[in-house]
C-alpha cells in the first residue's frame, strides 16, 4: 500500500547564497562577494519587485549590533566612509572628522553619527565594496556621478566600468544600475549622455547598485544590493523580459522639490507606491577581469591615502 504524502514546499534560493555562474570574472565575483556579506551583515532588508520595502533591519545611526560578527550599525556605516577614502573629501563638513576617530569617545561618537544621518553614504559604500574587492582603476568619490562620468570618459574600452544603456543591454554580476535623483523631469540614457558630452552633470545627484545576480533559475528577476537605501544596505529586485534585459519601470515627470515616486503615493493610493520607478538612465558594465594583485578576501583593507580623491575633470 502506497502512502501518499503531502509535498514539502520548496525553499527558494537566496540570490547570495548560491555559486558565481560559469564565466563569471575573479573581478566580478569579488565585487558580488563583499556586497552580499555586507547585506548579511545588515539582515537582508529588500524591496519587492513591487517596488515595496519588504523587509527592514536596523539603520544606519542605530547602536545596535548587525549580523554575524557583532559589528555596531552606525560603525560599520563609518568604516565605509573611512576605508574607501571618502571621508577626506567631506573633511569640511561637520562631523565628518569625528568619524576618522576611534570610536569609544561619547563627544566624537555623536557628531560622527550626526554626520551618517546628514550625508548620503550610498556612494561612499559602493566605494568600500570596490575596495575590498580590490577593482582596480575605480573612481573612488563621495558622489556616484563621478564613476559615471568616469565610465563615460572611457569610452567602448573604458577600465574597469563602461557606461551603456540599460534598455538594451543585459546586466551581469558585477555591473552597476544608476538612476539619476531629485530632477524635474525623466531624462534616461539619452539625456544623460547628451548632459555627459556637454558637460553639464557637475555633482549632479544619483544613485548607483551593484548587481549580485540575473535571471537565477529562469526567474526574471534583477537582484541589486545598494547602501544607504532605507538607511540601510538593501537588496532590490527588478523584473527582467524574456530577453534579458531589464524592463524599466516608467517614472514620472515630477516637480522638482519631489521625487520621482509618483508624486500621487498616499495611504488611500497604495498602487502608486513604487521604489523601483527611478530614471534609471545608466548600467555600468564590469570591463575589468580580474583583481589588483594584492587582492585578498580575509585581508584587512588599506588604510586610506592622506589625499583626497581629485575630481575627474568633465567635458
Amino acid at each position: 500500500m502506497t502512502l501518499l504524502l503531502p509535498a514539502l514546499p520548496a525553499m527558494a534560493a537566496e540570490a547570495c547564497d548560491i555559486p558565481p555562474r560559469y564565466g563569471v570574472s575573479e573581478v566580478a565575483k569579488a565585487v558580488v562577494a563583499a556586497a552580499c556579506g555586507e547585506h548579511r551583515l545588515w539582515y537582508r532588508p529588500f524591496i519587492d519587485r513591487d517596488g515595496r520595502i519588504a523587509s527592514l533591519g536596523v539603520t544606519e545611526a542605530e547602536n545596535e549590533h548587525l549580523a554575524d560578527n557583532g559589528l555596531i550599525a552606525w560603525q560599520r556605516v563609518a568604516g565605509y566612509w573611512r576605508e574607501s577614502a571618502t571621508l577626506g573629501p567631506m573633511g569640511a563638513i561637520a562631523g565628518a572628522s569625528s568619524c576618522a576617530q576611534p570610536a569609544g569617545n561619547r563627544y566624537t561618537d555623536s557628531d560622527c553619527r550626526a554626520f551618517l544621518i546628514d550625508n548620503p553614504w550610498s556612494a561612499a559604500f559602493i566605494s568600500w565594496v570596490m575596495t575590498r574587492a580590490a577593482v582596480p582603476g575605480f573612481t573612488r568619490s563621495p558622489r556616484h556621478i563621478d564613476y559615471i562620468r568616469a565610465a563615460y570618459q572611457g569610452g567602448s574600452n573604458g577600465m574597469p566600468y563602461r557606461l551603456t544603456d540599460p534598455g538594451s543591454e543585459k546586466p551581469a554580476p558585477g555591473d552597476m544600475l544608476c538612476f539619476l535623483r531629485d530632477r524635474s523631469s525623466t531624462l534616461n540614457y539619452s539625456g544623460l549622455i547628451q548632459a555627459l558630452g556637454s558637460g553639464r552633470t557637475g555633482n549632479w545627484k544619483s544613485h548607483c547598485e551593484i548587481v549580485v545576480s540575473a535571471n537565477m533559475g529562469g526567474d526574471r528577476t534583477l537582484y541589486l544590493i545598494g547602501g544607504n537605501v532605507a538607511n540601510s544596505v538593501v537588496m532590490r529586485k527588478l523584473m527582467l523580459d524574456r530577453t534579458g534585459l531589464i524592463e524599466l519601470p516608467k517614472a514620472n515627470a515630477a516637480s522638482a522639490s519631489t521625487s520621482l515616486i509618483e508624486q500621487n503615493c498616499s495611504p488611500g493610493h497604495e498602487e502608486e507606491c513604487n521604489l523601483n520607478r527611478q530614471d534609471w538612465a545608466a548600467l555600468l558594465k564590469l570591463t575589468a577581469s580580474n583583481p589588483a594583485p594584492a587582492f585578498n578576501s580575509t585581508a584587512p583593507l588599506p588604510p586610506p591615502p592622506d589625499e583626497p580623491i581629485p575630481t575627474p575633470v568633465t567635458h
